[in-house]
């Protein structure tokens, strides 16, 4: 008991401590770009130099409540639970929070392994909620999410998809560059075809509302 005690004491203390250290620091690796047999591409950017088309395109497609829940949007979890039990095509119901404390501190993938990451989810979500604010979460979210084979990060996608940086991305292309997260691997963003084009398009259309709502404000108040 002593022994299982001080693994649960280094664990919290170690995984507090780096969500501490990267509210301030980039993160410099993560175990998914590790594992990538394709090589790493990738360019951090501070928000300041990344479009709000892009962000607003984020919250758009991944997340709509980014800025008014903790965490965790119960709603979206309940609807992919209610779908996934009826045998179709599983949905999953996570947050860009939930996203970048997978992409950062854990890893991908399915099998059992899955059960124990989505434990270890819900602990590094509850953490970078509450030791960074909404903008540092959406900051290294689109600096360490997978935009392409290989390439991490919004900047470097940019760069790949359009020859430019992200500074400067149209509506059009933010929304072909969010329409492709989910599946990266697959989804082509410069040439999008069928399901990615028409959701890039409603991406694209959604990304005005997200600013006049004001459902990007916490990123930028």
């Amino acid at each position: 008991m002593r022994f299982i005690a001080r693994i649960i004491v280094w664990f919290v203390a170690i995984s507090v401590g780096l969500t501490v250290l990267y509210r301030f620091v980039p993160p410099p690796v993560t175990f998914t770009m590790l594992t990538d047999g394709n090589g790493i591409t990738k360019d951090w950017e501070p928000l300041s130099r990344i479009d709000r088309n892009m962000v607003a395109a984020a919250i758009a497609a991944e997340d709509g409540k980014f800025c008014s829940h903790n965490g965790f949007d119960t709603d979206a979890i309940e609807k992919a639970m209610e779908r996934n039990a009826t045998g179709k095509r599983l949905r999953g119901g996570s947050t860009i929070s939930q996203q970048t404390a997978k992409n950062v501190f854990l890893w991908q993938g399915e099998g059992w392994t899955r059960y124990l990451r989505k434990g270890l989810e819900v602990w590094f979500t509850f953490l970078v909620e509450h030791l960074w604010d909404k903008r540092r979460i959406m900051e290294v979210y689109l600096n360490v999410a997978e935009t392409g084979i290989g390439t991490y990060g919004v900047e470097a996608g940019a760069q790949r998809y359009y020859g430019k940086s992200a500074a400067r991305l149209s509506p059009v292309e933010a929304a072909r560059i969010a329409a492709a997260l989910p599946s990266p691997k697959t989804r082509s963003v410069k040439n999008p075809a069928g399901f990615t084009r028409r959701y890039g398009n409603t991406i694209a259309a959604r990304i005005a509302t997200v600013k006049r709502d004001g459902y990007d404000a916490c990123v930028y108040e």
